[in-house]
């Protein structure tokens, strides 16, 4: 099963992956609410979890901010004052779709892939102006 697949099953469940500033290792928060079979899907590619949350580590604000948007619209992880944002502000909503389809276009057709790898200048442009929105946005409502 695929990282990314694994991951959402955790999340959806309402269960948090963090990284534990005691012993940097990875931690689950809630994992009574995730059930057994997606914990035994996530041990044997627990090396593979923990190379994509490595591959976070110190993203900057543009990128977290695709990121939360990505899981944001698969249902993954929820952040209401981002999706208060993108039900506003349709011309933000409309350059995510094609942020998306510029990746689709780019080869990135599976949620369950790092679409990361499937970014290229235009695509770099588009999420650079949907983090000036959104800062914009949470500015103005804070």
């Amino acid at each position: 099963m695929k990282t990314l697949h694994v991951l959402s099953m955790i999340w959806k469940n309402g269960a948090e992956i963090y990284r534990d500033e005691s012993d940097g290792r990875l931690s689950l928060k809630n994992a009574k609410l995730v059930p057994e079979e997606v914990l035994k899907a996530a041990d044997p590619i627990f090396g593979e979890i923990e190379k994509w949350f490595k591959s976070w580590e110190g993203a900057d604000g543009i990128n977290q901010t695709m990121q939360k948007m990505v899981h944001q619209a698969c249902g993954w992880q929820h952040n209401p004052k981002l999706n208060e944002w993108i039900c506003e502000d349709i011309d933000a909503l409309m350059m995510f779709m094609e942020w998306q389809e510029t990746l689709a276009k780019n080869g990135w057709n599976d949620i369950y892939e790092d679409y990361r790898q499937y970014e290229n200048d235009a695509s770099n442009v588009m999420k650079k102006k949907l983090h000036e929105s959104a800062v914009l946005y949470a500015n103005q409502n804070k």
